[in-house]
C-alpha cells in the first residue's frame, strides 16, 4: 500500500513553505457524484422557510468535498508523491438534481529546503 499524503503537505499554492520540489508528478484528482434525496429535499425545503443556513446541503457538499479531496489524496500517493501543490475544488451538475465535485492538483515529491 503507497504511503499517504500528509495533509499538511497540501497547498493551494504552488510551492510549500519550508520544502523544494524534486519531482512533479503529475495531475492527480479525486471525484464523486452525488445527489440529493427526497427527504433531503424535502428537508431543505422546510429550512429554507426559517431562512439561514440550510444545514441538511452543507453537510451535503462538506461530505462530498471531503471524499473528493480524499480520493485525490490516495491517488497522488499511488503516484509516489508526498505533497499536493496547486490544490483546487470543482463542481459541476451532471443531471437534476446530481453534482459531481471533484478535488485537484499537480502531485510532486518534495524535500526539506536546504
Amino acid at each position: 500500500m503507497p504511503a499517504s499524503v500528509s495533509l499538511h503537505m497540501v497547498t493551494t499554492s504552488n510551492e510549500l513553505p519550508g520544502h523544494r520540489i524534486v519531482r512533479p508528478m503529475g495531475i492527480v484528482r479525486g471525484i464523486t457524484v452525488r445527489s440529493r434525496s427526497v427527504v433531503g429535499n424535502l428537508g431543505a425545503a422546510l429550512q429554507t422557510l426559517v431562512g439561514g443556513n440550510i444545514t441538511i446541503y452543507t453537510e451535503l457538499c462538506e461530505k462530498a468535498r471531503e471524499e473528493a479531496f480524499e480520493l485525490m489524496l490516495r491517488h497522488a500517493a499511488e503516484r509516489g508523491a508526498n505533497a499536493v501543490i496547486g490544490m483546487r475544488y470543482d463542481a459541476n451538475d451532471v443531471a437534476e438534481g446530481v453534482t459531481e465535485v471533484l478535488a485537484y492538483g499537480t502531485a510532486v515529491q518534495v524535500e526539506p529546503a536546504g
